[in-house]
């Protein structure tokens, strides 16, 4: 059982990394939308977990908004499906699956973990700092932003991170590790005066936001 689902998380991660990239036609991404979802559903069965009634298109069915008759009908039809690919598994359980090896290879398995103890600048206001992967052969950004919000005294806004400001970029395949470098980038935000200099409170607006500075260090 273990191995059967790694397979799955395998083809669940790859489709995933799919769906992200943005890069799929409009027909492609319908359909392998509803792969994952059958997936997901086969792997509750696998699991002996509660099985999900769907519509045609892989949306969760709202039993508030659907009567009994149809959401019997969903749910019959998902048990023949599902009963379905389980003899499909079966039959195929003594031959060497090296399709899905080829997977397990090529799916992304790597993951950066950063812990952010500090951040020295000075700014004199509060500031927003926007933490993310960068490929500078491509000048491009790899991976989702990570927002760190740090107030003007020297610590986090939300007091209750300080010393717990932890962030995993996932997601990161062979390809990524190949690149020539990768930079670790810190956008700086700064949130607040429009100018420093206002000291009456009755003339300067609060909570402007304006680029301060960026900083980046290479990836090893």
């Amino acid at each position: 059982r273990f191995q059967q689902v790694q397979s799955m998380m395998c083809d669940l991660m790859e489709w995933r990394s799919q769906l992200l990239s943005g890069t799929l036609p409009k027909d492609e991404l319908k359909e392998l939308k509803q792969k994952v979802t059958s997936k997901i559903d086969y792997g509750n069965k696998v699991l002996e977990l509660d099985l999900i009634v769907r519509d045609e298109d892989g949306n969760i069915l709202d039993p508030d908004k659907t009567s009994v008759i149809s959401l019997f009908h969903a749910h019959e039809e998902a048990t023949n499906k599902i009963t379905e690919r389980i003899k499909e598994e079966m039959q195929s359980k003594d031959q060497p699956d090296y399709a899905s090896y080829s997977r397990m290879s090529s799916s992304p398995t790597h993951s950066l973990y950063v812990f952010v103890r500090n951040f020295v600048c000075r700014i004199g206001e509060d500031a927003e700092l926007f933490m993310s992967l960068y490929d500078p052969q491509k000048s491009t950004i790899i991976s989702e932003n990570y927002l760190v919000r740090w107030g003007s005294r020297g610590f986090p806004k939300e007091i209750d991170m300080l010393n717990n400001l932890k962030v995993v970029f996932t997601d990161l395949g062979n390809k990524d590790l190949s690149r020539d470098k990768i930079y670790l980038v810190c956008q700086i935000v700064r949130v607040g005066r429009m100018d420093l200099r206002d000291s009456n409170s009755r003339k300067y607006t609060q909570g402007l936001r304006r680029p301060f500075g960026v900083a980046g260090t290479a990836v090893p």
